[in-house]
């Protein structure tokens, strides 16, 4: 059973049920359960029409268990509509899934949740992390979402913004996290720029071509993570890295400037640099103090604090540290590097394995790891005064 192609083929099926006139929750379930039985019928009896056979099950089970709902009984018309079986028209409706589940009856962050978990194919945990609060939480707004939108058309579809965030978010998990999606939102992305005139959309697009023109050189043949500045500029795809400037300059030249097209100038910088030590970090802290500007995000305020320990030193990168919340993650980390810039060792180790106890996920863990132990092989690591 090829799982890539049922995962693949899932929102998809979805859209069809929902343009058909199934509400989001009935529609979600009857595809699931099309993929119970696609896992069981397929290995014996594969179909010519993988995503023709799913839309039909998926209908079918939904009309049964409208059938079976006594307080559903007005949808008993949609049975004389059900589709003929055969060839599904060869049309991509993820993102059309996408504006969908951004409905204005839903906040930003409930759509984003509910669109990572129903269209993006990722778990309650791995959202959770993105949105850095508990399981829990992100499970009970997933809830709240699916209830909200089971009860309403989608006649009105949410707004670029949402979907943005959604492919933003996608595309984090895709690119550090256990499931790769960062291709299919580029993909995604892409399509949405050639139906959306907004410097926004080009601004998340060039982002996700510049950082994913990185991707072959951000991990060592044993899948350990590689510092920015360690890594081999010589991996990285600078066809992409072209692309991915000439859309960010087309961005700006609009004069209309958002978060996403400062985040795609600062990587930007980073590709633009022969070597690491030829990076414009002045001018990266001074995309980061836009950037700031525009979102108030400690994140930001975070990752600006290390751009000035390089622009200005490390003494400086601390003092910005200084006023960033202790308890974001990633903190410790940061602070674990500039103090071993400042010439503190035993500190920065110590820093460093506390951090690694924190990281999100097992490589970060593993790196973070690692540098403690390089840092306590040296002879001269000793207690910091």
């Amino acid at each position: 059973m090829n799982e890539v192609l049922l995962r693949s083929l899932t929102p998809g099926v979805l859209a069809v049920l929902v343009r058909r006139g199934a509400d989001f929750a009935a529609a979600e379930d009857a595809v699931q359960d099309a993929l119970v039985e696609a896992v069981r019928v397929w290995p014996d009896d594969p179909p010519r029409d993988a995503k023709g056979w799913l839309v039909t099950v998926a209908w079918r089970r939904f009309l049964d268990a409208t059938r079976a709902d006594a307080s559903r009984r007005r949808r008993e018309d949609l049975v004389d509509r059900e589709p003929a079986p055969g060839a599904a028209p060869a049309v991509d409706d993820t993102l059309q899934l996408y504006f969908l589940c951004a409905h204005p009856s839903l906040t930003p962050s409930s759509a984003v949740a509910l669109t990572l978990r129903a269209v993006g194919g990722l778990t309650t945990r791995q959202i959770a992390q993105a949105y850095l609060v508990p399981e829990a939480t992100m499970a009970q707004r997933i809830s709240r979402a699916k209830r909200t939108v089971s009860t309403v058309r989608f006649d009105r579809p949410g707004d670029v913004a949402t979907v943005l965030r959604v492919l933003y978010l996608v595309f984090n998990e895709g690119y550090s996290g256990d499931v790769d999606l960062a291709a299919e939102a580029i993909r995604l992305t892409r399509r949405l720029a050639a139906r959306v005139d907004h410097p926004e959309v080009a601004g998340l697009l060039a982002l996700m071509l510049l950082h994913h023109a990185r991707r072959a050189a951000r991990t060592a043949h044993d899948g350990g993570l590689v510092a920015l500045a360690e890594q081999d500029r010589g991996r990285w795809d600078t066809r992409m890295i072209a692309e991915g400037v000439a859309v960010l300059q087309g961005a700006l030249a609009r004069d209309r400037l958002g978060e996403f097209q400062a985040q795609a100038a600062i990587a930007a910088l980073h590709a633009d640099a022969p070597t690491a030590g030829e990076t414009d970090w002045p001018q990266i802290v001074e995309w980061y103090d836009e950037l700031a500007r525009l979102t108030d995000s400690p994140v930001v305020r975070l990752n600006r604090a290390v751009a000035v320990g390089e622009a200005d030193g490390p003494r400086a990168g601390l003092a910005a540290l200084a006023a960033v919340d202790a308890s974001l993650p990633r903190h410790t980390a940061v602070a674990a590097y500039l103090h071993e810039r400042d010439g503190d060792p035993a500190r920065a180790a110590r820093l460093y394995a506390e951090a690694a106890l924190k990281a999100p996920n097992l490589a970060e863990r593993d790196h973070l790891t690692r540098q403690a132990a390089r840092i306590n092989a040296r002879p001269n690591a000793g207690p910091s005064g």
